[in-house]
């Protein structure tokens, strides 16, 4: 599997498990797999919006070139996909999905 592409369903059962050690989790091991999981998400997202820009073609959403996401906005973001469609939604789709909710193209 390549980066980005762990199911949503996948990604909030890992999560979910190491959750409960509070403000501990974020120094595990299973925080960091995590955590590259959503950055190379973004990665491969940013590359082909810039890709998208560069060849004169619309893009799916206008983020800024820089920005912030903390775990609770991106797990939240994860949690409000229906349950059944989770196991069916990668983390680079949902990564998507919340950029065209955050920035939306002017029109």
């Amino acid at each position: 599997m390549a980066p980005g592409d762990m199911s949503v369903a996948a990604f909030l059962a890992r999560a979910g498990q190491i959750e409960r050690l509070g403000p501990l989790a974020i120094a595990t091991p299973e925080a960091h797999y995590l955590k590259g999981e959503v950055i190379a998400a973004g990665k491969r997202y940013k590359a082909r919006i810039d890709a998208e820009r560069k060849a004169g073609r619309k893009t799916t959403s206008c983020p800024p070139e820089s920005g912030t996401l903390t775990p609770e906005q991106w797990l939240a973001h994860l949690r409000s996909y229906p349950v059944q469609s989770r196991r069916s939604i990668s983390i680079y789709s949902a990564f998507d999905g919340l950029m065209r909710k955050r920035y939306p193209c002017p029109a």
